[in-house]
């Protein structure tokens, strides 16, 4: 890996050797059933992708060595740093690039997304794109139970401000069911591996750079389900809003930039 990457300290744990030129990265933490469930959906896809899990630091017991290589996963990436998302985002395109896949794709481990559309990011990928974003709220999208309030902050804040700045007109840039090419990662213009990637500013990151820098940047339809009744979540509506807000901020401010 490049020395001046910055990158979160991990163990992984290597099961099966490369066989596909590209790779999806799972980013999970205390996920239990729901990411049991998800791999059990995506082992078909084993035969066309390399499948690897970027770890928070689950203690729940679900990522057992046994039951990833039974599902076509090629390898387990844990984190022994701080910081949340971004941080794992970070470690897995490291090592995603380090193995020299050409692309890598992004889906959540909480079993909301159409895993089935992974030909359609592979396919794109093939077709010489550099960001791929799933949207719901395309033609051939579709959202199943999702809160009120999630869309509207969507719709009425996250998809107009990340369009702004960016220059493309998105319709689902909360998404993280993404594909990113190896010539958009490793660009020094983007410098993704950088620490002040925390929490969750890479995804409005990445979604600004795209195509503000002219790479190739397409929107593809995809299904995301959220479960009936009360939504889990890992942070506070309150907080996360917040969090939120203050990473538009900084982006609209320019602030992740690389500067010369």
């Amino acid at each position: 890996m490049n020395a001046e990457w910055e990158i979160p300290k991990f163990d992984h744990h290597t099961f099966t050797t490369r066989k596909h030129k590209y790779c999806v990265c799972i980013p999970v933490i205390n996920e239990g059933e729901k990411i049991k469930k998800q791999l059990a959906r995506m082992k078909p896809f084993a035969e066309m992708i390399d499948i690897i899990i970027l770890d928070g630091g689950s203690t729940d017991n679900s990522l057992e060595h046994d039951f990833l290589k039974a599902h076509g996963v090629r390898t387990l990436l844990i984190k022994k740093d701080k910081g949340k998302l971004s941080a794992q985002l970070r470690m897995g395109f490291a090592y995603a690039l380090n193995e020299g896949y050409e692309g890598v794709i992004t889906i959540d481990g909480n079993n909301k997304d159409s895993v089935e559309s992974i030909p359609l990011f592979i396919e794109q990928l093939e077709r010489g794109m550099d960001f791929i974003q799933g949207s719901r709220y395309i033609e051939g999208g579709k959202e199943i139970n999702t809160p009120l309030t999630r869309k509207l902050a969507i719709k009425l804040v996250h998809a107009p401000f990340i369009s702004f700045v960016s220059g493309y007109k998105y319709t689902d840039t909360t998404n993280g069911f993404r594909g990113h090419s190896r010539r958009f990662l490793l660009d020094s213009r983007v410098s993704p591996f950088r620490s002040i990637f925390d929490t969750y500013e890479l995804l409005a990151y990445l979604s600004k750079q795209a195509p503000k820098l002219g790479f190739n940047v397409v929107e593809i339809p995809v299904t995301r389900t959220y479960p009936l009744g009360k939504i889990p979540t890992k942070i506070s509506p309150l907080r996360g809003n917040l969090l939120l807000l203050k990473i538009l901020w900084n982006l609209f401010q320019n602030k992740y930039d690389i500067t010369k």
